[in-house]
């Protein structure tokens, strides 16, 4: 086999990429063998003779099947972990979500006169002392508020 190293070499900069992506026509070797100028190989590269091989890329399709498992509860067992509860889940995101519920309830209470505006207030600065758990225990507070 003739030794196509310069070949490749100029190969690479006309094609812009690196030598190990230059694809050389098993059936024309000694034409390219006999290529010694940047023309020479910029011709061959235009007959086809000489190409570019493809980037190889990371396949997204085990990722893509995992998290589709993921999205209803598998693999994510005690084994699976690697961050803290507080790095897997931000606690500050779980709080929004929490108070915002919270909130939309209070507005909705009061917008439907369950609850007056005062009691709107005292509530809401409970809702944001963390007084509440959840939506279900701010109604069941405000129940056996009017008992």
């Amino acid at each position: 086999m003739t030794d196509l190293k310069s070949q490749r070499r100029l190969a690479a900069k006309i094609l812009d990429c690196g030598e190990n992506r230059v694809w050389f026509d098993p059936d024309s070797q000694g034409e390219i063998a006999e290529a010694i100028t940047r023309e020479d190989v910029r011709e061959l590269v235009e007959q086809g003779l000489i190409r570019e091989k493809r980037k190889k890329g990371v396949s997204r399709g085990r990722a893509r099947e995992r998290d589709e498992k993921r999205a209803y509860g598998h693999q994510k067992g005690q084994g699976k972990r690697k961050g803290k509860k507080g790095a897997r889940s931000d606690p500050k995101d779980e709080w929004k979500s929490g108070i915002r519920a919270l909130r939309k309830e209070l507005r909705r209470m009061k917008e439907e006169d369950e609850i007056d505006a005062s009691t709107y207030r005292d509530l809401y600065a409970q809702a944001k002392g963390g007084e509440f758990d959840s939506v279900r225990y701010l109604r069941n507070y405000v129940e056996e508020m009017e008992e």
